[in-house]
């Protein structure tokens, strides 16, 4: 189980391990987005310096800022303390880091504003 915070804005902040291809772990926050049906969205750069291998054409996608061309990479992600090999969508526009709804069908997310307890578990 990891736990998480409510940031300002009361979007969900979790902290999520990025492995990169020479294996080096690197934690970042991510913002649970219930409106993003993928598992993990981050910048092109990210994914780059991480050395993740780029696994199809790039694919043309609509989000909330409108349409936008995304690359596809294959990429490791840790989470309470266990590896997922998933594909990761990456963009030049992306700002955030994003985990997506997919993360549901395998972790239990509580979420409770008003007892300030938040875990994916």
């Amino acid at each position: 189980m990891i736990t998480g915070d409510f940031n300002q804005k009361g979007e969900l902040i979790f902290e999520i391990g990025l492995i990169g291809a020479n294996e080096t772990l690197i934690y970042v926050d991510a913002i649970l987005d219930t409106g993003f049906t993928g598992w993990l969205i981050l910048n092109n750069q990210d994914a780059i310096e991480l050395g993740w291998k780029r696994e199809r054409k790039p694919k043309t996608v609509q989000t909330a800022d409108g349409q936008t061309i995304l690359n596809i990479y294959e990429g490791i992600v840790a989470i309470d303390s266990e590896e997922f090999t998933i594909p990761i969508l990456a963009g030049s526009r992306v700002k955030d880091i994003l985990l997506g709804v997919r993360w549901l069908q395998f972790k239990r997310l509580i979420a409770d504003y008003s007892g300030g307890v938040l875990t994916l578990d």
